[in-house]
């Protein structure tokens, strides 16, 4: 197993443990590309209570090198607790990852949220920034905007991806407790939660705003990528 996969994989297990949450289909939908005559990779699905809905994309293509994994776990639509991603992928001799928590409201104008939910990381960013051999990633101002200023978005040298392992565990951890603890109700920002998470899932999923999405269909179809962009989007869980 590589090492996007054996990071991206532990983090759905213990997320898909810690909340009980139920997989639809095994898996919910299989990628097939022109690139390979066996499927390239897979969407799984998973439903359940404090965490709403799961979504894990895998990709993998031997021919171009390419090993990728993403994983959303989203809160509850009307929830103002973040929701959580992680992107781990090798491209050839390269390793590239993204992690962040998914503000649910502005923070630029709820600072008791943003200390409540946020400020916890700040430690554990600035710690994970000073691993050695990690490069900025080439994201646009828009991509930033819409989600955290703590996102990790790098890419790595072997060894520092291996030491990505500590960071997850730190974002995965204090998720955790914002998930099943709440934050003070002097911290909760007033607002249509399930609105704005629409409008924020349609911007980040846009392919004019993140151009991966261009290279995902080429993989596997413009149908196929604008499947893969609706499951994300869809704040229901597909049956």
């Amino acid at each position: 197993m590589s090492l996007p996969q054996q990071l991206s994989l532990g983090a759905l297990e213990k997320i898909k443990t810690r909340f009980g949450l139920t997989e639809v289909g095994s898996p919910y939908l299989s990628l097939s590309s022109p690139m390979s005559p066996a499927p390239v990779g897979s969407v799984r699905l998973f439903g359940g209570d404090k965490v709403h809905k799961m979504v894990y994309i895998g990709l993998v293509v031997p021919p171009i090198g390419l090993d990728s994994h993403m994983i959303f776990a989203f809160t509850k639509p009307e929830s103002h607790i973040p929701h959580f991603t992680l992107d781990s992928v090798m491209a050839g001799p390269h390793f590239a990852f993204h992690l962040d928590l998914i503000p649910r409201a502005d923070l630029g104008a709820n600072l008791k949220y943003l200390n409540a939910v946020f400020d916890t990381l700040t430690p554990i960013f600035d710690e994970a920034k000073k691993i050695e051999g990690l490069t900025a990633a080439q994201l646009g101002p828009k991509q930033y905007a819409l989600m955290s200023p703590w996102m990790l978005a790098y890419r790595a040298s072997e060894s520092a991806f291996e030491q990505i392992q500590t960071p997850v565990n730190g974002y995965l951890d204090h998720w955790f407790n914002l998930v099943e603890n709440g934050v003070p109700a002097d911290a909760v920002p007033v607002g249509d939660f399930a609105a704005r998470d629409q409008l924020n899932r349609n911007a980040i999923f846009d392919p004019e705003v993140d151009k991966v999405w261009a290279q995902v269909e080429r993989l596997v179809g413009a149908e196929t990528g604008a499947k893969l962009r609706e499951i994300l989007k869809n704040q229901s869980v597909e049956k």
